[in-house]
């Protein structure tokens, strides 16, 4: 897979990480396997803390955020840029 197809793909759900992180463009998509990693986390845990009552609803709006940033993601990997996204950007789980 080319670099583009890994770094959009490294943005849609954790399954498509996962295939995107087997059989894509490592070294060149890097920058987003590690941005679609940290949201896909964040998205497992706010799925699992919006099953309790109160924090549920706000773990339902910042589900929204986290898929608002998961189409900046994917527009920046389209243009071939390495825009880190808002808030969780900066936060570095691959090396």
């Amino acid at each position: 897979m080319s670099k583009k197809v890994t770094g959009v793909l490294a943005y849609i759900g954790i399954i498509f990480w996962l295939i995107a992180f087997l059989a894509g463009d490592k070294e060149g998509a890097k920058f987003h396997l590690n941005q679609g990693l940290v949201l896909a986390i964040g998205q497992i845990i706010l799925n699992i803390l919006s099953a309790i009552p109160i924090i549920g609803i706000v773990a339902c709006i910042a589900s929204v955020v986290l898929t608002v940033f998961a189409i900046m993601g994917i527009v920046s990997a389209v243009k071939e840029e390495e825009k880190p996204l808002p808030l969780i950007g900066n936060i570095t789980i691959l090396k």
